[in-house]
């Protein structure tokens, strides 16, 4: 085990400094479940102290940083865990990395943004038409019929790019 450099306010920053969890939960804004389980899933690590007390990694937060960003854009967990182990022996994206990985992620995102500018304009002919009776929106499912479709569950009608599962799965 590795001694154990708690981080002190004020004193110089080291990436390898070492943060509680109610620290890293707070500075990420992830919960403390939430840090457990990407640790679970392989996404972060952390050391324990002597008493068996979780403590991460300054650079955790980076990492953290990294799969809000990624999750926000619709990535899995699958893929943001591609992503983080393509970077060698574990380390957060440096900028040159975020470039790269961007790269990928910017088909995605204008998917998302046309689909998004399609449902907004049809929002205009269903919701925003002012009859609340639904007939000719084109979401509505009208006589159940995403029942015997071949759609994907959920909000079948929606566009597909809109329809990510949850970030946990």
């Amino acid at each position: 085990m590795r001694a154990e450099r708690v981080s002190k306010p004020g004193g110089p920053l080291d990436t390898h400094d070492l943060l509680s969890v109610t620290e890293v939960a707070r500075r990420s804004g992830f919960a403390a479940s939430a840090l457990r389980y990407y640790e679970d899933q392989g996404l972060i690590g952390a050391t324990r102290s002597e008493g068996g007390r979780r403590r991460y990694e300054r650079s955790v937060l980076r990492r953290l940083a990294f799969i809000r960003a990624a999750s926000n854009i619709g990535l899995s967990l699958g893929e943001i865990r591609e992503e983080l182990d393509r970077l060698p022996s574990g380390r957060t994206p440096t900028k040159a990395d975020w470039q790269r990985i961007s790269r990928h992620w910017r088909a995605r995102l204008d998917e998302q943004i046309a689909a998004l500018q399609r449902l907004r304009e049809g929002f205009d002919s269903c919701i925003g038409c002012g009859c609340l009776s639904l007939k000719h929106c084109g979401l509505a499912n009208t006589q159940d019929r995403a029942a015997t479709s071949t759609a994907a569950p959920g909000a079948a009608y929606l566009p597909a790019v809109l329809r990510r599962p949850h970030p946990s799965r």
